[in-house]
């Protein structure tokens, strides 16, 4: 299994932007179709958005997210990064990547995440 090591999280007021790192070791992103998950405590951890090995194919879970986040790999760096702008409270919780998860088995341990907070 390869590692994630998950930065860039904070905390926010309403409109502001962050982007998210995910550092891969052990295993090659560039092998994996990637994605950004989500998880509000209680609840299941929920895809937020997915990109192909080559960048190719991009998905977002949502029309809302879909119109103020972007996913990006560099697979040289073998990092994966999610762009969110005009971030909303509802927003707030852990944030998480790993392969994707419709393309197959987690390849990654999960990392530690981390923890995006956007104040109204």
């Amino acid at each position: 299994q390869g590692q994630l090591d998950e930065s860039g999280g904070g905390l926010v007021q309403a409109g502001g932007s962050l982007r998210l790192s995910c550092a891969a070791s052990g295993r090659n992103i560039s092998d994996y179709n990637m994605a950004w998950y989500r998880q509000v405590p209680g609840k299941e951890r929920e895809i937020v958005a997915s990109i192909s090995w080559s960048g190719a194919n991009i998905n977002y879970a949502t029309y809302s997210v879909k119109h103020r986040f972007t996913i990006i790999r560099d697979n040289d760096k073998n990092t994966l990064y999610l762009q969110m702008n005009s971030l909303e409270p509802e927003d707030t919780t852990m944030y998480y990547c790993n392969s994707d998860r419709h393309c197959g088995p987690y390849y990654f341990d999960w990392g530690p995440g981390t923890q995006v907070t956007v104040s109204s």
